[in-house]
């Protein structure tokens, strides 16, 4: 079994040949404004866009913890918008927002299309900035989800 591969650079310039997937967490509030979402934004309009509409629309879809959204955004770059974050920290808020359980299911859904398009998984540490999660928690999952099952995953750290 290969193990994740950790690069300095960022998760929106992701690295190697054919098909890959910029995955992420979002909230279940609808909200996209700070954390790496900036950055998937300057490099794409069309995640924040989709999953606006996606939150607009949940009565009829399967918004919700657990989720997730494939936005095609290049020929061979999607991003996955996963949904494994309960509502925002706030100066107000006592725990972390971070859902453990959304957010493995939603590594489900995201190794099933990974599967599906034969990709490649590009990645911050997920979970870990605003949501408040732990990556000792997260990792695990991520390689129980995909790379046991064979998907190359990439976690990128920003910085020298």
């Amino acid at each position: 079994m290969n193990a994740i591969e950790y690069v300095r650079g960022d998760a929106t310039a992701p690295r190697g040949k054919g098909v890959k997937i910029v995955a992420h967490v979002c909230n279940d509030l609808g909200g996209w404004g700070k954390g790496f979402v900036l950055a998937v934004s300057r490099r794409w309009p069309e995640p924040e866009a989709a999953y606006r509409r996606w939150h607009r629309e949940r009565a009829r879809n399967d918004f919700g913890l657990g989720a997730a959204q494939f936005v095609r955004v290049e020929p061979y770059v999607w991003v996955a918008n996963l949904v494994g974050q309960r509502g925002i920290r706030t100066g107000r808020s006592s725990g972390v927002p971070v859902r453990y359980e959304a957010i493995d299911a939603a590594l489900a859904l995201l190794a099933a299309k990974a599967a599906e398009l034969g990709a490649s998984v590009h990645m911050p540490r997920i979970g870990c900035g605003l949501a408040g999660g732990r990556w000792e928690r997260i990792e695990p999952l991520i390689t129980e989800r995909l790379v046991a099952r064979g998907t190359p995953v990439t976690v990128y750290d920003t910085g020298a």
